[in-house]
């Protein structure tokens, strides 16, 4: 029973430690909702809208059962970077930094150069209908190309692909999470094809530039001498 308790109380210690290990690099994920304020002060059509539907986008059918993988997105972008920034924390600086210059880059995008996506009439009163209208009502039909969705999905994809953690299960899961929620997009109406296609080059592109400028560097060197600066050391008598 002592043997257990030892064991209980070191994993304990094991998973706290680890916990602390990564506060500070978990809280930079907070720069993404700071920089998302520019999304609702862009949504909108004060600029003018341009319309990117095709043939194509009009030949997919609206499908409500697709805004459960949609919906999904918070929690898998959410998932996977915590997922990166506990195991390798490399990839996950490399990660975190192309999202948020792709943010950043959308934005302007919206500004310069706004889109919409016309959407169906909702009949219906299920979960998902309700969803569908639930999201409807919290973002405008703007803000479109590119699509932040993909570009954050397909980030996630190069994120665990080019991650030391990389095996068949995780790369599978995150794959084909990140495969369902980009589908999805056409599906629910709030994308079109073009949206879809310069998120995924925007993103492909923005990490490939990640590996030229290697940022992460210099921010794990921040971080190794912000935790010599504050170590927990027992004061000498």
């Amino acid at each position: 029973m002592k043997i257990l308790d030892e064991i209980i109380v070191e994993r304990v210690r094991v998973r706290m430690k680890r916990i602390k290990e990564n506060i500070l690099p978990l809280s930079l994920m907070f720069f993404i909702p700071l920089v998302n304020i520019f999304y609702a002060l862009l949504n909108s059509s004060e600029r003018g809208a341009f319309n990117l539907v095709t043939g194509l986008d009009n030949k997919i059918p609206f499908m409500e059962v697709f805004i459960l993988p949609y919906v999904s997105w918070y929690g898998f972008i959410i998932f996977t970077l915590i997922y990166l920034c506990i195991y390798d924390r490399k990839i996950y600086y490399k990660t975190l930094i192309s999202l948020i210059v792709g943010l950043v880059l959308c934005y302007i995008t919206y500004f310069i150069f706004q889109t919409t996506v016309p959407r169906p009439k909702i009949d219906g009163s299920n979960l998902c209908a309700k969803l569908v209208l639930l999201i409807y009502g919290a973002d405008k039909p703007y803000n479109c190309f590119p699509s932040i969705h993909v570009l954050t999905c397909f980030l996630m994809v190069r994120g665990i692909y080019s991650s030391s953690i990389k095996n068949k299960l995780n790369a599978t899961i995150i794959s084909l999470m990140a495969a369902m929620i980009i589908i999805s997009t056409l599906f629910v109406k709030q994308h079109v094809i073009a949206d879809v296609i310069s998120g995924i080059l925007l993103a492909d592109i923005i990490f490939d530039l990640m590996y030229v400028v290697e940022i992460e560097k210099y921010i794990l060197i921040l971080e190794k001498k912000a935790s010599k600066i504050s170590p927990n050391k027992k004061l000498e008598t």
